[in-house]
């Protein structure tokens, strides 16, 4: 997973220099400062997670003495964590005004599925609390939709 989302990441972030550079499928200003908006919220939010929560870890792993975080931001979705890093993401190339690197970002999406759902079986076999967690709060990344 880590591989991928390196190749992802260069992989975007070079095609967004070389559509500057050479005007490819390039977006209009205003998309930009739109996108800036939605990254400066989804950054803010990345930071409340943080303050929530520090139990987060890089590694998908059950920490000793760790407890379900359930109220704030974890009261509405279970991972707003990842919800936080899609926005970051999907947001970045259009700051950048590339289309496509915006598609090569949207790879992204099937990389944060499949490890959340890894994490949610770590969680679910390690973590007291989890699965009555999980019954609480139904939705994984986005309220209402997953």
């Amino acid at each position: 997973m880590i591989l991928y989302s390196g190749i992802m990441f260069l992989a975007a972030f070079i095609s967004a220099g070389m559509s500057f550079r050479f005007g490819w499928l390039m977006l209009p200003f205003r998309v930009s400062i739109i996108a800036s908006v939605v990254f400066l919220i989804a950054y803010a939010v990345y930071a409340e997670v943080l303050r929530e929560n520090t139990y987060l870890s890089r590694t998908v792993e059950v920490q000793e003495d760790q407890k379900v975080i359930d109220t704030g931001l974890y009261g509405v979705v279970r991972h707003p964590m990842y919800t936080a890093t899609v926005f970051l993401f999907l947001s970045m190339p259009l700051v950048l005004g590339s289309v496509i690197s915006f598609v090569i970002m949207l790879c992204y999406i099937p990389i944060i599925v499949k490890r959340i759902r890894n994490e949610e079986l770590v969680l679910e076999e390690g973590l007291p609390g989890y699965r009555e967690y999980t019954k609480k709060v139904k939705y994984r990344l986005i309220p209402f939709i997953w």
